[in-house]
Order: C-alpha cells, then sequence, then structure tokens
C-alpha cells in the first residue's frame, strides 16, 4: 500500500457564534455557537431535526444566516458565496454525497481541485494521496461514479473535498447506509486527515464513534446548543447516554 503523505496544509479556526439560520419563514437555528479550533476534531450531535445538517450548510455558503457571525481562520465568511469559503479552505462532504453519477471517480474527484489554484496546482500530489486513504478508489478510478457501493461513493465524497486541500472538512452524516466495516474505514480516513492537521467539524447518528474520535462535542437540540465538552465527558454523560446510545 503507498505511503499516507502528510497535508500540506495546517488547520484553521471556525468559529460560530449565536447563529441564527433557517429556510424561507422556517426557523431551524436559534442560538448556535461552535468553535473548532486549528487541527481539532469536533462532533456536533443531536436528533434529526435538531439544525445540525443547517448549521454545515451556513457554514458553507449554502444558507445564509439572518443572525450571528462565522468566521474561518479569522476572515468573516458569514454571508460569503460558498465558492469563496472554499477558496478560505473549506471543505465540506454533504450528507448523500452528491457525486456526478455519469462521470468516473477520478473526474468526481478532480472536480474537488477545481476552485483553488493551489489545489489544482497540486492535483496529482492530491490525488495520490487521496488515493493512499481509499486504495480502492485508485482501483475504481476508471468507474462510473453512478455504479459504486454506497462505502465507495462515500469515499468518493470525501476524497472529492480533501482535492481541494481543506483547512477546516465538515462532515455530514458519513456512515449514513454504510455497512460497519465501511463506517470504520471512512472514520479511519478522517481521522488520519485530522493527525495531519486538517480541522475537521463532523455531523453524525453514531453518537458513540464520534464522541470516541472527538476531542470536543456539542449536542444540539430544537436549533441551539444545550451540552458540550471533551468527547469522553459527553461519552460517559448519563443524559447523552440515555438519549443517544440506548444506555
Amino acid at each position: 500500500m503507498t505511503q499516507r503523505q502528510a497535508n500540506p496544509i495546517q488547520g484553521q479556526e471556525l468559529l460560530i457564534e449565536h447563529l441564527a439560520a433557517g429556510y424561507g419563514k422556517v426557523q431551524v437555528l436559534w442560538d448556535v455557537s461552535v468553535r473548532v479550533g486549528p487541527g481539532e476534531f469536533v462532533a456536533m450531535i443531536g436528533a434529526n431535526g435538531a439544525g445540525k445538517t443547517t448549521t454545515l450548510r451556513a457554514v458553507s455558503g449554502v444558507v445564509k444566516p439572518t443572525a450571528g457571525r462565522i468566521t474561518l481562520g479569522g476572515v468573516d465568511v458569514t454571508r460569503a458565496a460558498p465558492s469563496t469559503v472554499v477558496r478560505l479552505g473549506l471543505g465540506h462532504v454533504p450528507e448523500g454525497r452528491e457525486l456526478f453519477a455519469h462521470m468516473t471517480v477520478r473526474e468526481n474527484l478532480e472536480l474537488g481541485a477545481a476552485m483553488r489554484p493551489e489545489a489544482r496546482d497540486a492535483q496529482a500530489t492530491t490525488l495520490e494521496r487521496v488515493y493512499a486513504l481509499f486504495p480502492r478508489l485508485h482501483e475504481r478510478a476508471g468507474q462510473l461514479a453512478g455504479t459504486l457501493s454506497g462505502g465507495e461513493q462515500q469515499m468518493v465524497a470525501v476524497g472529492r473535498a480533501l482535492m481541494g486541500l481543506p483547512s477546516v472538512l465538515v462532515v455530514d452524516e458519513p456512515s449514513l447506509g454504510l455497512s460497519p466495516l465501511m463506517t470504520q474505514t471512512v472514520f479511519g480516513a478522517l481521522k488520519a486527515v485530522n493527525d495531519d492537521g486538517v480541522s475537521v467539524l463532523l455531523v453524525e447518528q453514531n453518537v458513540g464513534l464520534s464522541l470516541r474520535l472527538a476531542h470536543r462535542a456539542y449536542v444540539l437540540e430544537n436549533g441551539q446548543v444545550v451540552k458540550e465538552g471533551t468527547g469522553a465527558a459527553l461519552l460517559a454523560d448519563p443524559a447523552v447516554r440515555g438519549a443517544y446510545l440506548a444506555l
């Protein structure tokens, strides 16, 4: 297996302060404050409808906040266009993967480098790094993305985000529909990326696995942060265990 190469980009801080957002007249987020420090792995957990995905969409510029502030590496991106946020170093792995089914694995991956000049310049090297994380993608490089298994498609989605050389990676429900083995593979790659210095904000229904990996975590309920702490502390919290781990 090819030896994994270190990520040339260092993690930046992502700061979300008193965020409010929604869709039209429907407000989803009321007062969300989350910090991901440089090189941190932070998890965001909560029930369906709590506002986790909306938070990530606001960070990436897809949803425009109605109040609050978002900064990436100290730069205010509260109402920035998605293309601007990507150029500043954000990588977003969306829920549902959103691949181009009739393009090959390699073509989908290469699209991830399109928005940043430095990513385009480093495309060949970064592609090798992605293949080192996910050797199966190297084997499937010429295959149409729509013909892959769900787990392989999730690898492509993560790899595509990494092709942009992100300093902050936000990941939405990466284990959705995956087998336990494939979930471990994807989470192992996220940990490796974080070990290389990339800041990670993870939204995930597999609460136990998320909290074991996370340095810190936040619990969202009804569009608000109701708990925060280290991953280990929240994993041991009786209220969290009762609500999300059925223990």
